[in-house]
């Protein structure tokens, strides 16, 4: 006689095989997701720290400037022409502290575009040097300008032949009537622009509003 043999589907063994291989699946996809999870989370902390500097960075380069106060011209040429610029600067508004050893100065004038450094500044190879002396500075932190009285006047040498411990000279003597533009860029980036407009006659005077 053949016997029989006993068929085992749908048996408990089949059924405890089946639960293993969607165990197995089952802790597979909880690792990608988890892992899925963890570079998500990486990302958006790497975003948002970006984002953060990049706020900081904007605002800074907009709040961290100086502010004009006043500018004379002063030390006339032969030919009536203004031969060194004095801006006289405060902390803007809202601003921080503003190194001006650290700070750049581009003049635009008759004669041309320069640049300038600090006399005591930053090594560089720029057309000229200004110098930083201070008006008013209460807790003696020239040059960096630090509190809202603070005042510290910054001088130009415009190409004068005479040694006025201003500066290294640059560019030319500014002739009656003429225009030129300063922009004055602090450590952040904050930029402040002023219009420098000499009178139409300097005759008997020795300093002048510009």
């Amino acid at each position: 006689m053949q016997r029989l043999r006993l068929s085992t589907e749908g048996t408990g063994e089949d059924r405890g095989q089946v639960g293993i291989g969607t165990l197995i699946v089952f802790i597979a996809m909880v690792l990608v997701a988890a892992i899925a999870a963890g570079v998500l989370i990486n990302t958006a902390g790497f975003l948002q720290s970006s984002a953060q500097a990049t706020g900081e960075q904007s605002s800074d380069s907009t709040t961290n400037r100086v502010q004009v106060v006043g500018v004379t011209g002063d030390y006339f040429t032969d030919n009536s022409e203004v031969g060194v610029v004095n801006v006289t600067v405060k902390r803007a508004p809202g601003a921080g502290n503003v190194d001006l050893d650290k700070t750049t100065i581009q003049w635009i004038g008759p004669s041309g575009s320069y640049y300038q450094l600090a006399s005591g500044g930053a090594e560089g190879d720029p057309d000229g040097r200004f110098v930083v002396s201070t008006v008013q500075d209460n807790d003696d932190s020239q040059p960096v300008l630090n509190d809202v009285e603070d005042r510290f006047k910054i001088s130009l040498d415009l190409g004068s032949t005479k040694d006025l411990n201003r500066g290294d000279p640059f560019g030319e003597p500014l002739p009656e009537g003429e225009t030129a533009t300063l922009r004055i860029t602090s450590p952040s980036g904050g930029m402040t622009t002023e219009e420098v407009v000499v009178p139409k006659t300097l005759s008997g005077e020795s300093a002048v509003t510009l």
